[in-house]
């Protein structure tokens, strides 16, 4: 597969996946990717349909908020910048729009939610580093069932799946991961709990503009 071009996205020097500033060390870093995890029902569901059919696709399913990127940055300092690009951002929805078939891929399209487009577009500024072309405005979120298809078996897996309905049509996302991916295997290096911002109550709103107005 040839090097994938650079992006651009404003304010965010850009790193082609085979070129950075320190030469060529940074070809042999490993992939990073943020990642939300599905539930237990659909993640079952997925790996069971991928066992009946015998496709893989790479790593447990997920769903990319970016995808996988290189960076001269290490764990700690990317795991904090991530901290702070996530901080105060709530939990959000995924509703599955249905199967999509691309060449020797299978997936479950997601839909282009706002807040999803959004978080997606703050993720690829979090840092200079390597870009997908299928990140910016190609970006698709979704689930992915199988890669690496052979061509005389596309058309037969799309006749197996097409009909098949997923448990459910939507779920809520109430942490993201940063993974790494090393040899082939795909590590977990640190979980963002989702949380709504905090609402102050009525009742302790008043108390406090009381407490600053001098209780008059």
């Amino acid at each position: 597969m040839p090097p994938s071009p650079p992006i651009s996205v404003p304010g965010v020097a850009q790193i082609p996946a085979h070129e950075t500033p320190a030469g060529t060390a940074q070809a042999l870093a490993p992939l990073h990717s943020l990642v939300a995890w599905p539930p237990a029902e659909l993640d079952g569901w997925l790996r069971r349909t991928q066992e009946r059919l015998n496709v893989r696709a790479f790593g447990l399913p997920h769903l990319n908020l970016r995808a996988p990127f290189r960076t001269a940055l290490g764990s700690r300092e990317l795991v904090s910048a991530f901290r702070h690009l996530l901080a105060e951002t709530p939990p959000f929805e995924v509703r599955i729009l249905g199967w999509k078939q691309l060449p020797h891929a299978l997936m479950l399209e997601c839909e282009r939610a706002p807040e999803l487009l959004a978080l997606h577009r703050r993720a690829l500024e979090v840092l200079p580093g390597s870009q997908a072309p299928y990140d910016g405005d190609s970006y698709m979120p979704h689930l992915t069932l199988a890669l690496g298809i052979l061509p005389w078996a596309e058309a037969y897996l799309w006749e197996e799946v097409r009909h098949l309905t997923p448990p459910i049509s939507h779920f809520t996302v109430t942490a993201l991961s940063l993974t790494r991916e090393m040899r082939g295997e795909v590590q977990e290096l640190h979980t963002f709990p989702l949380e709504k911002p905090a609402v102050m109550s009525g009742e302790w709103a008043v108390g406090k503009e009381e407490q600053a107005g001098g209780g008059a």
